[in-house]
């Protein structure tokens, strides 16, 4: 046939039996009974809760160290360490399954810090898991048992949503993030294959493209969006060209966002400059 598309066995683990699927590498630290920190190679987690209580789902392995800690502790960290080989190699050797903690931390590679979390009034003497000093970035985390994890009796998985409280990175990549020019080099995982190894490959240097002008949103259309929100604050036209490139779906809730500050300072105009002000806030708050 043209499409010369042809079937594949849909098996258990299919993101890794059936198909190629590029997952992240990260280490998440738990503190076992014994006090010690626990880490734990995972790769199915990813941003659920995007907007407004920023959360991760985990997926586990229902008796694994971490999800045993989550349970009964709460708390965790998510580390997302450089690719490195000898880090991918020890990724494999801590995530064999069977092994207490005091076996897996034996001989761990990586260096432990304390954690950059202060204590949660919520929850008074809660002890909270060291973090990878190698890693790019860390985010620090709770178990929302607002969610109680979905535990599959058959497939013996339990899935944590893990709302974000801290986010720490190396300040050479905070400057990156805010600059928007260099990345880290992450790994890729593509699991467990063959039944003998685990697979990862390096991703290039990311590259960028523009927003196609046909997809920018017009100044006029930026105008009168802001005049239909809110019709007693008045907008310059080299304000509403620094919003063009923002993607019509998120417009209205930029523009209610700049609107609000305006009037908590008592403002009647919206300016370029108010503009870069409300940026370089929430860039130092980021800082913060």
């Amino acid at each position: 046939m043209a499409h010369d598309f042809v079937d594949i066995r849909k098996l258990d683990n299919f993101y890794q039996t059936s198909s190629f699927f590029p997952m992240p590498v990260v280490l998440i630290s738990t503190i076992s009974e014994s006090g010690q920190t626990n880490l734990g190679p995972y790769s199915l987690c990813f941003p659920y809760i995007v907007a407004g209580e920023h959360s991760m789902m985990l997926g586990t392995r229902d008796n694994s160290n971490t999800s045993l800690a989550l349970l009964r502790t709460g708390v965790c960290a998510i580390n997302f360490i450089p690719d490195k080989p000898r880090f991918m190699k020890a990724c494999v050797t801590l995530g064999f399954p069977g092994e207490t903690t005091e076996e897996k931390m034996a001989n761990s590679p990586f260096t432990l810090v304390p954690s950059q979390r202060e204590e949660d009034q919520r929850q008074p003497g809660v002890a909270y898991p060291e973090l990878v000093r190698e890693a790019v970035q860390v985010f620090e985390c709770t178990w929302n048992d607002a969610y109680s994890p979905q535990t599959d009796s058959d497939s013996m998985e339990n899935h944590f949503v893990l709302r974000i409280d801290k986010i720490v990175m190396k300040s050479k990549w905070r400057d990156a993030i805010l600059g928007g020019r260099r990345f880290p080099r992450l790994p890729v995982d593509y699991g467990f294959r063959d039944n003998a190894f685990f697979w990862f490959t390096r991703a290039r240097r990311p590259y960028k493209l523009p927003i196609p002008k046909s997809k920018a949103v017009s100044m006029d259309a930026v105008l009168f969006a802001a005049q239909r929100i809110e019709p007693d604050i008045d907008w310059q036209e080299e304000a509403c060209a620094k919003l063009i490139r923002v993607p019509r779906v998120f417009m209205s809730r930029v523009i209610r966002e700049c609107v609000e500050v305006a009037k908590e300072e008592g403002l009647t105009e919206i300016t370029p400059e108010f503009l870069d002000r409300i940026r370089d806030k929430r860039n130092s708050e980021r800082d913060g």
